[in-house]
């Protein structure tokens, strides 16, 4: 293969074995197969091309220390695709197989999988509607697949602190929409706003609400949190993706660290005036920001180092992923190779 481990990004490096199964709009899927990673044919009139009808999850597999293989919190990531398919009205893919096929696609791919440490491996299940339709309903055939990718720290800072930039010129999400679904429309919004912000020298954007643009939303595509004192808050999931590392920080916060967490909308003055900030998500896990610029003036976290309390909740939930600190939560599935 060649892969410089060392050098790995967040990157696409195709793997050898992908999953696919359809359904019609009755959520009957077929057994489904495991396929050479490759293209795939689809009618230039399916839901999913012509209507944004699709999701995508990510999750993450490690290799721990001792050479065994976790997958982390993959149910949450079932559970939650399955609840943005009631709302974009596709048929759910079944947890049990859903877990069955993240465990078969880890297999298949294990050459891919890097060394302790170095990175990970990462699958992406779609649930796209494939069918063909003319018209703005639902699409009478969809299709479930699964591929993966080794891949290295989201931004290139990797879990130094990263810059961020306050923007007042988009929004990510509106009131009751779908901000708080993985949905393929939620992204392509979020690309012209990061450019704009890496051309400035910022790893991303913080986006505000749509109503009042005063409170914290969404950090590009991850959830923010503040530090004060001993409380952690975090915006709530109104027009936010409920994330999943995101609800598994609180809960470490809660019953490890003591921490008080609050869920409520996170005013700009709370952000520029915390004692820490940082995001999280499956790609990134925790990211720390050192720095956030707000109507050009800039506000820098800890002199731009990373928080104590952020580099404590950052070494637990990894110490879970490796297996190195206990999972007294039940979120690892051990892969058996």
């Amino acid at each position: 293969m060649g892969i410089n481990w060392d050098s790995l990004t967040f990157s696409l490096t195709p793997t050898d074995t992908m999953f696919i199964s359809t359904s019609d709009i009755d959520g009957n899927w077929s057994v489904g197969e495991y396929l050479p990673y490759g293209d795939i044919k689809i009618s230039p009139a399916a839901g999913v091309l012509n209507y944004g009808q699709g999701l995508f999850e990510g999750l993450k597999a490690y290799r721990t220390k001792e050479g065994k293989i976790t997958l982390f919190r993959p149910i949450e990531n079932a559970k939650r695709m399955a609840a943005g398919a009631r709302r974009l009205c596709m048929p759910e893919f079944p947890e049990e197989k859903f877990l069955e096929v993240m465990i078969e696609i880890i297999k298949r791919n294990i050459d891919y999988l890097p060394p302790y440490k170095k990175g990970s491996l990462y699958l992406r299940p779609c649930l796209w509607g494939t069918g063909a339709r003319l018209g703005v309903a639902p699409a009478p055939e969809y299709t479930f697949i699964v591929y993966a990718s080794p891949v290295g720290p989201y931004f290139k800072e990797g879990f130094k602190p990263i810059k961020l930039k306050i923007t007042t010129d988009f929004h990510r999400a509106a009131p009751r929409g779908t901000g708080n679904v993985k949905a393929i429309g939620n992204y392509a919004g979020g690309m012209l706003p990061a450019k704009k912000a890496k051309s400035d020298g910022f790893s991303e954007v913080i986006y505000l609400d749509a109503k009042k643009d005063l409170y914290i939303e969404e950090v590009g595509a991850a959830n923010f949190f503040c530090i004060k004192g001993d409380t952690l808050i975090t915006p709530p999931t109104d027009s936010v993706l409920p994330g999943i590392t995101r609800k598994s920080v609180m809960q470490i916060a809660k019953d490890v660290f003591g921490m008080e967490v609050i869920e409520r909308a996170v005013h700009i003055d709370d952000a520029l005036t915390a004692d820490e900030v940082f995001a999280t998500g499956t790609a990134a896990v925790i990211s720390s920001i050192g720095l956030i610029e707000y109507q050009e003036k800039e506000y820098i976290y800890n002199n731009f180092t990373v928080g104590p309390k952020t580099e404590q909740l950052y070494n637990y939930i990894t110490g879970i992923q490796l297996k190195e600190i206990e999972d007294k939560y039940g979120w690892i599935v051990d892969v058996d190779i």
